[in-house]
């Protein structure tokens, strides 16, 4: 595989991190500096207070209030996009004007739309994207991967999905703001499952949804269900309840000779199931569970592997999440944020 220009010569990623919060604490952050030729040469937040601290509780060398100045900074090579999905597009294009990749968290953005000017910039600057959907690089998906190729349940013939949670009594948080989430929790956990799908059966071509808010103090959806359809005629089913009163996280591949259950979001065993038994696997996570994405991306920028989840494969998770989600904002192709009294979807008390 060639190395980015960027690169040539060069055995060693730099990475810089804009907005260095809860999420790079134990999931991301420490990944940049454990993964084999990677470091973490700057981190950015707009408190520089809580960017000093990071960066000596990490012992990363430089620190920011200003994510233009760590863009910028010369020892800086590629950058990830930490911050919440409202800042994701002008963050993404001013790494891409200043000629470098980037890892951007996901969801890529609020909405597909934002996702378009994201890839197109990168594409026009001849620059790698990439997007933080991690999970299907981990050893415990890869697993699941490794027994849905090597026939265990034979061939794939349907999906589905169940996530159960009671957000509803936590209140309204910045992942319920539409402004600053792109709707409510779907967009940040609901992403997983269909990159997923994407990821382990082959792109989605086609999807039918509704999404309401049944039961929360807030304007966004606190309910999804979706029927879909693959590029490979694997037709499934996926539902996600955050006003539930009990907790459920399982996602079940069913095939011609057998069935695989897991969850999205714990470590608990594999359930095979096949005519012959069933069988439990074990898989722990690994500490840092985006570690094993980001040595991904790092060789894939330096030539010797490929990322699994990139800006193109982000964006048509976004575009599926936008066509289920329409319907209640009255359109995902604007700024549909800036007039929430207009959501054909939203609670009228």
């Amino acid at each position: 595989m060639p190395v980015h220009g960027h690169f040539k010569g060069r055995s060693l990623v730099r990475w810089g991190i804009i907005g260095c919060g809860d999420v790079t604490e134990v999931k991301s952050g420490p990944g940049f500096r454990k993964a084999e030729r990677s470091s973490l040469a700057a981190v950015m937040r707009r408190n520089g207070s809580l960017a000093a601290d990071y960066a000596r509780r990490h012992g990363v060398g430089k620190w920011y209030d200003d994510a233009s100045k760590l863009i910028a900074d010369k020892d800086v090579d590629a950058v990830y996009v930490a911050t919440m999905p409202d800042t994701h597009m002008a963050y993404a294009l001013a790494v891409a004007a200043a000629g470098k990749p980037a890892i951007i968290e996901k969801p890529m953005a609020r909405n597909a739309a934002e996702c378009d000017a994201i890839v197109d910039a990168f594409h026009r600057a001849d620059l790698p994207l990439f997007v933080a959907y991690y999970l299907p690089s981990m050893p415990y998906f890869r697993r699941v991967r490794h027994l849905i190729e090597s026939g265990a349940i034979g061939r794939p013939t349907g999906v589905t999905y169940r996530l159960t949670e009671p957000h509803h009594r936590s209140g309204p948080r910045w992942r319920t703001d539409v402004a600053l989430a792109g709707s409510g929790h779907f967009l940040d956990v609901g992403s997983h499952a269909l990159d997923m799908v994407d990821s382990l059966l082959g792109p989605i071509a086609e999807v039918h949804g509704r999404a309401a808010n049944q039961a929360s103090a807030y304007a966004a959806e606190d309910s999804v269900s979706l029927m879909f359809r693959t590029e490979g005629g694997v037709i499934g089913a996926m539902s996600w309840n955050f006003a539930a009163g009990v907790s459920d996280d399982t996602m079940r591949i069913t095939g011609t000779d057998g069935e695989i259950a897991f969850p999205m979001f714990n470590c608990r065993p594999i359930e095979v199931r096949t005519r012959s038994g069933e069988e439990h696997v074990a898989v722990p996570y690994t500490d840092h569970v985006a570690q094993p994405f980001i040595q991904e991306v790092v060789d894939d920028l330096l030539g010797t592997g490929a990322a699994s989840s990139t800006g193109v494969s982000a964006r048509r998770t976004s575009k599926i999440m936008d066509e289920v989600l329409s319907e209640y904002y009255g359109g995902r192709s604007d700024a549909f944020w800036e007039r929430p009294g207009t959501w054909p979807g939203r609670p009228k008390c």
